[in-house]
């Protein structure tokens, strides 16, 4: 089955108050292409989950999200992402802050299909005080009778990621040093939606001998993008790295609202994806 498919098609499935999840891992390998879609929709009050980079601080920035679930948000070379910082400390959005490896069971368990996992992780920390609405502890029903965290699943009404290539079928490969948990989020999604540098044919994916690399298949992906630069300006290797230069203007923006409003307009707001790559090959 032919499952190209493209971003505007793609993100006009989602609707206003769906819980979505974006892969990659900070300013690495971000399905950035699906974010600037989303920033120029109408869609509103989405709940994020992701292992936050710049998709979580432009969809917080620009008041497409009203809750964010999180391991971290960071632009990696720049530790702290400013705009998130900003509406965190504002209060504008409702966060809820996980622990790493929290976040990574919550995924497993919807891939699962488990209303729950126990786990350790969170333990003794302000994680469990935070959330104690959400996450609870539970004991195991063994005779060593632990405290464990029971970390709920994290269900996903739509996922999307990026990674290197894949086939017409979603057959889909990543060819840097990390997987990331780019399959477990589209495990937990009713959607999912890869994006890729390049589609190629189905045995091309295989050659080299590194099946390893094959990271998610066909029965895990609705709908496949090809999207070369898709990623910018995080990083994809090894087709490209982090565009540092584009990445410091972005996060100055922050601290200028007239700087941001130009920003916008000229990558974002008046512009489609092809347009977006001309403007930063020309910048």
């Amino acid at each position: 089955m032919d499952k190209r498919t493209t971003e505007r098609e793609a993100v006009a499935e989602l609707r206003d108050g769906m819980t979505i999840g974006i892969g990659g891992w900070g300013s690495r390998r971000k399905p950035m292409s699906v974010v600037r879609e989303i920033l120029r929709s109408d869609l509103r009050d989405l709940t994020l989950v992701t292992y936050g980079g710049p998709d979580a601080g432009l969809l917080c920035k620009t008041g497409k999200v009203s809750r964010i679930i999180y391991g971290f948000v960071s632009l990696d070379s720049i530790p702290l992402e400013p705009h998130f910082r900003a509406v965190r400390q504002a209060g504008s959005v409702e966060a809820v802050e996980l622990d790493e490896g929290m976040l990574q069971w919550g995924l497993y368990a919807a891939t699962l299909r488990l209303p729950f996992l126990p786990t350790r992780a969170g333990l003794g920390s302000d994680v469990l005080a935070i959330n104690e609405r959400w996450i609870k502890p539970v004991h195991s029903p063994y005779a060593d009778g632990e405290e464990l965290v029971a970390m709920p699943a994290i269900e996903l009404d739509a996922a999307f990621v990026h990674l290197n290539r894949a086939d017409v079928r979603g057959n889909a490969q990543y060819l840097g040093p990390d997987p990331y948990f780019d399959d477990l989020f589209c495990g937990a999604a009713k959607r999912r939606f890869v994006t890729c540098e390049r589609i190629v044919e189905t045995g091309d994916l295989v050659k080299g001998g590194v099946p390893q690399t094959l990271l998610l298949n066909r029965s895990q992906v609705d709908g496949v993008i090809e999207a070369p630069l898709g990623a910018h300006f995080t990083e994809c290797p090894p087709d490209y790295g982090r565009d540092e230069a584009f990445q410091r203007e972005y996060a100055k923006t922050a601290k200028d609202p007239d700087h941001w409003d130009r920003f916008y307009a000229k990558y974002i707001d008046t512009v489609d994806e092809d347009e977006y790559q001309k403007r930063v090959r020309e910048a």
